[in-house]
């Protein structure tokens, strides 16, 4: 018991490690895969503290998501639509991406944290010994309020985030991919205002309903 509660204090300040790296981090831009059982979408992401994000997407082409921090757009070029949500009512956790400081830190309140097998670097993929070298960690849920069930972190050497893998309470598996990240890099707020095309129909509140 003694060493499983090591494992379990050292692996907790690893996590606190990444986050005190996030915590240096202004903003930063990187390449994104999202991968689920039913699609795998791509592009570059732009991410500023504490909440607004871009990703414009190359698969699918054209399609762009963008929060100011205020209001999440999703233009969806397919349909010529444009969905739209007030975030005044969320909170920061519900809100962007989980690589950053804040999203790490509500991780560490609501998820148990351990070494995924070893604190030892592993490859990033099993079955390619060529893959880039991370440390793994382990996040469990502690209740079922949160939106995934367990989490496989992956940590490159210089602190950063590489992979999540995330269990959904269904069971279903979605998978996110950091690559090529450049931190601090100056983002404008210009980047995060989103004008839609005109001709778009808008949808707003697609997510719950709205206040009132």
């Amino acid at each position: 018991m003694s060493l499983y509660a090591q494992e379990i204090q050292t692996a907790t300040a690893f996590f606190d490690q990444v986050s005190d790296r996030y915590g240096e981090i202004e903003d930063y831009i990187a390449d994104v895969t999202i991968t689920s059982e039913q699609s795998q979408l791509s592009g570059s992401l732009e991410y500023r503290i504490p909440n607004q994000l871009r990703i414009d997407f190359d698969e699918p082409t054209g399609q762009v998501m963008v929060s100011d921090g205020e209001m999440l757009q999703v233009y969806i070029p397919q349909y010529n639509v444009v969905l739209r949500q007030s975030l005044r009512r969320r909170s920061d956790a519900d809100l962007a991406t989980m690589a950053n400081e804040q999203g790490l830190n509500l991780l560490r309140e609501n998820y148990s944290i351990a070494f995924l097998d070893s604190p030892d670097a592993v490859p990033l993929d099993e079955d390619d010994e060529d893959s880039e070298m991370v440390t793994k960690l382990r996040l469990n849920w502690r209740t079922t309020d949160q939106g995934f069930r367990q989490l496989i972190i992956s940590v490159t050497d210089d602190l950063l985030i590489r992979r999540i893998v995330g269990v959904t309470s269904n069971y279903e598996e979605v998978r996110f991919d950091f690559e090529n990240l450049r931190i601090n890099q100056g983002i404008p707020d210009t980047r995060f205002e989103y004008e839609a095309p005109s001709s778009a129909n808008n949808f707003d509140n697609f997510l719950f309903e709205g206040e009132g």
